[in-house]
């Protein structure tokens, strides 16, 4: 008889019903992926059967149901932790010592930073250490509100215009940043200590030749000494103090004795022709001069142009208005508000002296004040960027992504998530973009790749299969009627 058959039939129309059901109930499910159910004929293994045309089917019976992993519609939202995968791979989802995976990026923070899903479930990628994300171990993902430290400034950049036309200005042998008259142009720009604290710094441009410019720095007002020595000062303080020790009666040892102590004490600032004086006297004494002899060295050296002076930043340009040589200095600045001393480089490699007026064109430093932690976002590649009140930035993390070499492997957890098996194989996780995995988008979710029309037509087919295995079972319910009655 017929019923086996019809009965199958029956229970196969019935779990496609079912699925259809539950695609169309999670229709608006965020990362919903809809279920398919495929069937397969049935027949009787019996010894001896002929098989071919004479073998009759008894039925049909659910294969699988497996699940479409197509790519759904993506939807913007207004929370930044709203995360939609835009390719292949899941996140990674960590709930004591059970890890799951799920396409649904809903994802906000706990009262500890945490980024967790509506179930507290953390989400895991890689942890950064002072801005730089550290690949390998994966952890929960987390996004401090601690402060970022201050950084104290270590260089400055200046790239700027001297106008080729400049002339050396009246008072340029005696610099005062309070006299305009010693200087030609200036430009400010703010540093920061360990502590955090800004501090006003002004570089004065002074013509000092044809190409030739000395450049002086102040902090808070106060004139800083460049361990670059201004090197015609260097050179005439050498010239002089050879010229008096020779005519004091030294030997050529003693001179180059005296000459070295000069060189030493120019690498060190403060440098003033003083400093280079003082030098000049030791050595001679430490050479075997008399101290008369010494202080007369000593005198000459002293009495060298811009004595007393604080030293500038030597640059030097050719004929094309270019720097050539050495185009920085390296100053410390003795502070008194608890910070340590303000070591900082000053690179003028980028400046010119073209025809034309004096123009800033860049002016940066990497020193910055204490900040608080004032908005962050999510990158194409997971990478998590804190904005800062003192206007940095830094990577916070980077959430990773996994991927499995047969999705259809996975076991369905409920709540969006799915389990690895021995089916799916192993999950394969790294940062969005690279390898098979696909891109993030921020402040965005992917919807059901439900196709709700489709589904209803499904339906509508499901339905009328379902009817006609009914018929099919009434049809030999009557024939068996038939039979009986006649009997």
């Amino acid at each position: 008889m017929g019923f086996q058959q019809g009965l199958s039939g029956l229970n196969a129309a019935d779990k496609d019903l079912q699925v259809i059901g539950n695609n169309v109930a999670n229709s608006n499910t965020v990362g919903f992926k809809s279920s398919t159910a495929q069937f397969a004929d049935v027949y009787a293994n019996s010894l001896g059967a002929g098989g071919g045309s004479s073998q009759i089917g008894i039925g049909v019976s659910v294969a699988a149901v497996t699940e479409q992993f197509a790519q759904g519609n993506i939807s913007t939202t207004n929370n930044p932790l709203d995360l939609a995968v835009n390719g292949s791979g899941f996140f990674r989802i960590s709930s004591g010592n059970t890890i799951s995976y799920t396409r649904d990026g809903q994802f906000q923070l706990d009262k500890n930073g945490y980024i967790v899903n509506s179930l507290g479930q953390n989400l895991t990628g890689y942890s950064a250490v002072n801005g730089v994300v550290t690949p390998g171990a994966l952890t929960n993902l987390q996004i401090s509100s601690a402060s970022l430290p201050p950084k104290a400034t270590t260089t400055t950049t200046i790239g700027a215009n001297l106008s080729s036309s400049a002339t050396v200005p009246t008072a340029s042998g005696s610099f005062n940043p309070a006299d305009p008259t010693s200087y030609n142009f200036s430009t400010p720009e703010t540093l920061y200590d360990s502590l955090g604290q800004a501090h006003s710094a002004t570089f004065y441009f002074v013509n000092a030749a044809p190409n030739t410019w000395n450049v002086y720095t102040t902090v808070d007002g106060s004139s800083v000494n460049a361990t670059q020595t201004n090197a015609s000062q260097l050179s005439e303080a050498l010239a002089t103090a050879a010229s008096a020790a020779s005519a004091a009666g030294a030997t050529s040892a003693q001179i180059t004795s005296i000459q070295n102590a000069i060189n030493t004490a120019a690498a060190s600032p403060p440098v003033t022709s003083a400093a280079l004086g003082a030098a000049a006297s030791g050595a001679a004494t430490s050479a075997g001069l008399t101290s008369t002899q010494a202080l007369t060295i000593a005198g000459a050296v002293d009495m060298v142009p811009n004595s007393g002076s604080p030293a500038p930043t030597l640059l030097q340009f050719n004929s094309g208005g270019s720097v050539t040589g050495t185009a920085s200095g390296s100053l410390t600045v003795s502070l008194t508000n608890g910070a340590a001393p303000l070591t900082f480089t000053e690179d003028f490699s980028q400046m010119t002296q073209y025809g034309g007026n004096f123009g800033v064109n860049s002016l940066t430093q990497n020193g910055y004040t204490a900040g608080q932690l004032s908005n962050y976002s999510i990158g194409k590649d997971g990478t998590i960027s804190g904005s800062y009140s003192n206007g940095q930035t830094q990577i916070l993390g980077q959430v990773a992504l996994a991927n499995f070499t047969d999705p259809n492997g996975l076991t369905d957890m409920g709540n969006n998530q799915y389990g690895e098996t021995l089916a799916s194989g192993s999950a394969l996780i790294g940062p969005p973009g690279t390898s098979s995995l696909g891109v993030l988008q921020s402040s965005a979710v992917e919807g059901s790749n439900v196709d709700l029309t489709a589904e209803l037509v499904n339906l509508i087919s499901a339905q009328r299969n379902y009817q006609a295995n009914a018929q099919s079972i009434k049809a030999e319910d009557t024939v068996l009627q038939t039979i009986v009655s006649g009997l």
